[in-house]
């Protein structure tokens, strides 16, 4: 039964479920996916979710163990990510 079994996330049957949105939110994905492409659309926002509640969890667990990140050497490595040295070592 597939009940029984354990999953990654995006793995698995499909279950069909109710979910209840406003209006202007289901206008909202249905104007970018069309009326049919909704539930593939949730699929891939929950997962994104899924995976942004992860690294909050990383975060935090990592919080715990070494203190808080030094907000200019998040900085200083931003800036060298992305190529942008105008303000490198600023703090937003």
């Amino acid at each position: 039964m597939a009940g029984d079994a354990d999953f990654l996330p995006g793995d698995g049957p499909t279950s069909g479920i109710s979910v209840t949105l406003t209006a202007g939110t289901l206008q909202a994905i249905r104007a970018r996916v069309g009326k049919r492409g909704v539930s593939a659309y949730l699929e891939k926002a929950a997962q994104r979710q899924i995976e942004r509640d992860n690294l909050d969890e990383l975060i935090a667990d990592f919080d715990k163990a070494h203190g808080p990140a030094d907000p200019e050497a998040v900085a200083a490595k931003r800036a060298r990510l992305t190529g942008d040295t105008s303000d490198a070592g600023a703090v937003a």
